[in-house]
């Protein structure tokens, strides 16, 4: 059966031609207008007006601020906030930008805020100093703690910062590479070894995240005893054996770190202090200085575990060399992270010829 269209009585397959055609669709009432390039140039200027406002607004110097790229004022804008919202104006931070250069300067490294996501709040100005990169340089490798570490302790850090959150007042350390100049890189070949030490503080009472900061110091692993333009020289102890290790002489600081006095070592063995399963990694060490084997200065380098007078263990980092008819041993004293960081990296002990 054939259905005719009711307009024209023809067959339905041509009900279409009969219709009017269909006018062209107006546009939209809703729909944008298009972007012409004075209005895209007025908006240019009006962020560029608004950016430039924020960047005279920041606490630095103006040289500083004429030097500052559109990322690096956004994200010293975005450190401040965090800054402001973690601590107040009437809240006096325990860690803050009220720390003068000279008190800075005495630290052994530089201090380090996080909020409970691991955003970078604080940072204090002697990092320059220990990783060659001022805090705006720092700031545009990304705005969180994970931005600046070697990737590969990502996971780690992770969970120790979970950690320390999850109990505040607990003090937890890690050890990871930082970034650090180009300049830098090329002077110690390679980027620099941090160990963050920290805990998490609670603002305010009840504690809730947006409350809650990491308050940290993150002192540099020093790699070789010269090494102490960031470092602390009272963690180290010098001592002076003869060529079969046999104690001739240390330093009185020897007390502090160890527990025993002067007179108490002249004349021991240094083995007697070691720890069982070091004394190969030692005396690999030993043979090394004593008879002027291996390359470099790594081959008097090693980190033991050594017995304090109360018979606890210590790890020490102990650069050896040999001065005549004796060996010079300067010893630096670890936490054990930095030994586990330092171990992982160390050769392993030569067998005996």
């Amino acid at each position: 059966m054939t259905i005719f269209c009711s307009h024209c009585h023809r067959p339905l397959q041509a009900e279409m031609s009969c219709l009017p055609r269909r006018a062209k669709q107006a546009p939209s009432a809703s729909r944008p207008f298009r972007s012409t390039k004075s209005a895209s140039k007025a908006r240019r200027d009006q962020i560029n007006a608004e950016l430039q406002a924020l960047r005279s607004l920041l606490p630095i110097s103006a040289q500083e601020k004429e030097r500052l790229s559109y990322l690096h004022t956004m994200a010293l804008v975005c450190l401040r906030l965090r800054g402001a919202q973690l601590f107040p104006p009437g809240l006096a931070p325990p860690a803050g930008p009220a720390l003068g250069t000279e008190l800075l300067s005495l630290l052994p490294g530089f201090l380090l805020v996080l909020s409970a996501d691991s955003k970078l709040v604080y940072i204090s100005e002697n990092v320059a100093q220990v990783l060659g990169l001022s805090v705006v340089e720092l700031l545009a490798q990304g705005d969180t703690v994970f931005d600046i570490l070697d990737g590969r302790v990502g996971e780690d850090v992770h969970k120790k910062l979970l950690l320390a959150r999850a109990e505040p007042g607990r003090e937890v350390t890690f050890v990871s590479e930082m970034r650090t100049s180009k300049a830098f890189r090329l002077q110690h070949g390679g980027n620099r070894v941090v160990a963050v030490c920290g805990r998490f503080v609670a603002l305010c009472w009840p504690p809730s995240p947006s409350t809650t900061a990491f308050l940290a110091l993150c002192t540099p692993v020093v790699q070789s005893p010269t090494d102490g333009e960031a470092a602390s020289q009272d963690d180290i102890f010098q001592s002076m054996h003869l060529l079969d290790m046999t104690f001739i002489d240390v330093t009185e600081s020897v007390t502090y770190h160890l527990g025993y006095h002067r007179e108490e070592l002249v004349g021991q063995s240094w083995y007697s202090l070691l720890h069982p399963e070091d004394a190969d990694l030692a005396a690999a060490q030993h043979r090394a200085v004593a008879l002027g084997a291996g390359a470099g200065p790594a081959a008097g380098t090693a980190v033991l575990r050594v017995l304090r007078k109360d018979r606890a263990w210590s790890w020490l980092r102990v650069w050896a060399r040999r001065d005549g008819g004796c060996i010079t041993c300067t010893c630096r004293c670890l936490r054990e992270e930095e030994a586990a960081h330092l171990r992982a990296r160390q050769p392993r002990a030569a067998a005996p010829p």
